[in-house]
């Protein structure tokens, strides 16, 4: 963990992820969680050293993207083929259907607020567009919005009262007001790239998004005002999420879909959930 700041580094080897690599989220013990480890269809748990196995096979043709836990420690996944969010007993490893909204084109990213409600993008990739969808505590699915661009990283501010949803091919990030019944309004513009895409987006502890930049290879660290601080150079050119972990949780970690494997860099801030964590 001494790396100098922003330096990226392997944590696995190349390939032991299929190209599906996706969703990558860290446990209360430092594990990291990623979807399509050796095969679709299955979540990955990699240890701090850098093993990895097979945590779960996912059942009935699901496939997972986007990974967070709640705050009783249960996993909660959004799988695109069968329009579910899953939920996995970290004990047992049982799976069960959370949330299940036939209407959506497919769960993709997910983010989550401190009293556990779930957002989730939501794309169609072949028309580019997308929605955005909230699911409560309880289960239940509320649509927030509709004829998006192609909606993608999704993340909560550390204060709970902002959402941000990225559109990866309008290359467009939008901030919205969180309400405290979380509900959105004044959406607004935060930043617009002028070339590639984007993926998955998590926010340090101050607030600050780091983006992947899905095709350059880079992670764009962007401040609360939409300032863009500094890129992280990659090994790996397609990535498409992040997470941060790690015993101080400044440590970023990034799935890399064109490697089928995670990078990890160190940072000068812990990430929010990770904070979040510590009061669990």
């Amino acid at each position: 963990m001494d790396h100098p700041l922003y330096e990226s580094v392997a944590f696995t080897a190349r390939g032991v992820f299929t190209s599906g690599i996706e969703g990558p989220a860290c446990d209360r013990d430092g594990n990291v969680y990623a979807v399509n480890f050796e095969r679709q269809g299955t979540i990955g748990r990699i240890t701090p050293e850098g093993a990895g196995s097979v945590f779960v096979e996912l059942p009935n043709g699901s496939v997972g993207n986007g990974i967070r836990f709640n705050r009783a420690g249960d996993m909660l996944v959004a799988d695109y083929t069968n329009h579910n969010i899953l939920k996995v007993d970290m004990r047992t490893r049982a799976i069960s259907v959370f949330a299940h909204e036939p209407t959506m084109n497919q769960p993709n990213d997910i983010a989550i607020a401190d009293d556990d409600t779930i957002f989730a993008s939501d794309p169609n990739w072949k028309e580019s567009t997308g929605n955005l969808w909230r699911i409560g505590a309880d289960g239940t699915v509320l649509q927030l919005e509709s004829g998006m661009g192609t909606t993608n990283g999704i993340e909560v501010s550390p204060d709970n009262r902002t959402l941000y949803v990225n559109e990866s091919v309008q290359r467009r990030v939008w901030a919205y007001d969180l309400l405290p019944d979380q509900t959105i309004r004044n959406k607004r513009l935060l930043i617009e790239f002028p070339d590639f895409g984007m993926d998955g987006m998590r926010c340090d502890a101050d607030g600050n998004l780091y983006i992947t930049r899905f095709g350059k290879g880079t992670v764009a660290k962007v401040s609360p005002a939409g300032e863009l601080l500094l890129e992280v150079r990659l090994h790996g050119t397609n990535c498409t999420n992040l997470t941060f972990g790690g015993p101080d949780g400044r440590t970023c970690y990034v799935t890399l879909a064109d490697t089928g494997g995670v990078e990890r860099f160190r940072v000068d801030i812990p990430g929010r959930e990770w904070v979040m964590g510590q009061g669990k």
